[in-house]
C-alpha cells in the first residue's frame, strides 16, 4: 500500500524553470518502466536525488495530465539532471491497474533543467491587454459588398494611403478593442482587453484609402477594426526561470469567459515591471477553508490548491499574455498565480 507523505505547500512553490541547459550532447538514457507503486516523488527521489524535482516533471510533459496519478507501463527516460516521460504508449490500457499517487512537495533546487523539446508557441492569435493609448496605422472602413463579418481570402477597405507611406503588398494585424479590465481584487481599471483578429496585406494604394485581402483570419473580421504593422508572432517560447517570487491574478481571458481549461488564453496583473518573462511558469492556486468545528486549535490558514499552471508568453508592463497548460480543476478568472522560489 502506498504511503502517503505531505510536505508543505511552500516546498511546492520553490519550484524554479531556469532557461534550458542540457547535459553534455549524446548522452544516452536510462529506460525505466513505471511499476506498480512508483510516484513521481520516488522517482525524482531515486534518479535524481532530489524528490522535490516532480513539478517540473508534471507541468512540462503533455502526456501527465492530473498532476497525482501516473500509470504502471508508462515509461520514463532518466538524464543525469532530468526525467521524460515517453510520449508514446503512455496512456494506459482499458484493463490498467489503478494509477499510483504522485506525492506533493517542490524545492527551489529542483527542475534546474527543462526537456529539450518543451517549448510553447505564440501564434499571434493570444490578443493582449492595452495598458496606455495606442495609435493605430489606421482602421477597416468597410468590407466587401458591406458585409458585417468577413474572414480568410475576403476584400476589405482601410484608411491607410499613400500620403501615411503605404504601398502595395504592405502587411498589417488586425485588431478590435473590447471593453476595459479592472481587477478583480482592486477594482483598478488594468487596460482594455484587445482581440487578434487576423492579417491582411494591401492590394491596391490610393492616396488615402486602399484596398488590402484578409490573409489570415482568427476571428470574424467587421468595419471599426483597427490596424497595426505586420511583425512575426508565430515564435516559440521556451521555459525560462523567475528570479523572484511572483504573485498575481487572472484578471481576463481571451474570449470573456469565466469558467477555464487547458489551452486558454488568459491576462494577468503580472508584467515586466514585476519581473515577469516570457516562458515562466506559475501555479494556478485556491486558498482551502478550515472547518473550525473539527479543529482541536483554531486553524489561521491551510496550504493552497494547486488547479493548474500558466506559462507566460508575452509580458506587457503591468499585464501580461498567458496559456493555460495544466488544469486539474476548472480555472477561474480571479484565480490566484503563484512561484514561490523561496521557503
Amino acid at each position: 500500500m502506498n504511503r502517503k507523505i505531505f510536505v508543505p505547500w511552500s516546498l511546492l512553490f520553490a519550484l524554479t524553470l531556469p532557461a534550458a541547459t542540457y547535459a553534455a550532447a549524446g548522452e544516452s538514457p536510462t529506460i525505466y518502466t513505471i511499476e506498480k507503486g512508483d510516484t513521481l516523488w520516488g522517482l525524482s527521489r531515486r534518479f535524481l536525488h532530489d524528490p522535490y524535482y516532480w513539478p517540473n516533471m508534471w507541468a512540462v510533459n503533455p502526456a501527465i495530465g492530473n498532476p497525482h496519478f501516473i500509470y504502471p507501463g508508462q515509461r520514463v527516460r532518466v538524464y543525469s539532471d532530468r526525467i521524460e516521460l515517453e510520449q508514446k504508449g503512455t496512456m494506459p490500457p482499458a484493463s490498467a491497474e489503478t494509477p499510483a499517487p504522485a506525492e506533493p512537495g517542490g524545492s527551489k533546487e529542483a527542475a534546474e533543467e527543462a526537456p529539450q523539446a518543451q517549448g510553447f508557441t505564440v501564434t499571434g492569435a493570444e490578443g493582449f491587454l492595452l495598458e496606455d493609448e495606442i495609435h493605430p496605422s489606421g482602421y477597416i472602413v468597410s468590407t466587401n459588398q458591406n458585409r458585417v463579418m468577413v474572414g480568410s481570402d475576403d476584400i476589405v477597405y482601410t484608411d491607410i494611403g499613400r500620403r501615411n507611406g503605404a504601398n502595395v503588398g504592405d502587411r498589417y494585424a488586425i485588431y478590435r478593442k473590447m471593453a476595459a479590465v479592472s481587477h478583480p481584487v482592486t477594482n483598478v481599471i488594468l487596460g482594455y482587453r484587445v482581440l487578434a483578429l487576423g492579417e491582411l496585406q494591401l492590394s491596391e494604394v490610393e492616396e488615402k484609402v486602399s484596398k488590402g485581402l484578409v490573409t489570415k483570419s482568427f476571428q470574424e473580421i467587421g468595419a471599426g477594426a483597427f490596424l497595426l504593422p505586420w511583425r512575426e508572432k508565430r515564435v516559440s517560447v521556451p521555459l525560462k526561470g523567475a528570479d523572484r517570487d511572483l504573485t498575481g491574478y487572472i484578471a481576463e481571458t481571451q474570449t470573456g469567459n469565466r469558467a477555464l481549461a487547458s489551452g486558454d488564453i488568459v491576462y494577468l496583473d503580472l508584467g515586466s515591471s514585476h519581473g515577469v518573462k516570457p516562458g515562466n511558469l506559475l501555479y494556478v492556486v485556491r486558498d482551502v477553508v478550515p472547518d473550525q468545528r473539527y479543529a482541536l486549535n483554531k486553524i489561521e490558514k491551510l496550504p493552497a490548491e494547486v488547479v493548474g499552471a500558466v506559462v507566460v508568453l508575452e509580458t506587457g508592463v503591468n499585464t501580461s499574455t498567458a496559456a493555460i497548460v495544466k488544469s486539474v480543476d476548472t480555472v477561474y478568472r480571479g484565480d490566484r498565480v503563484e512561484l514561490k522560489k523561496s521557503r
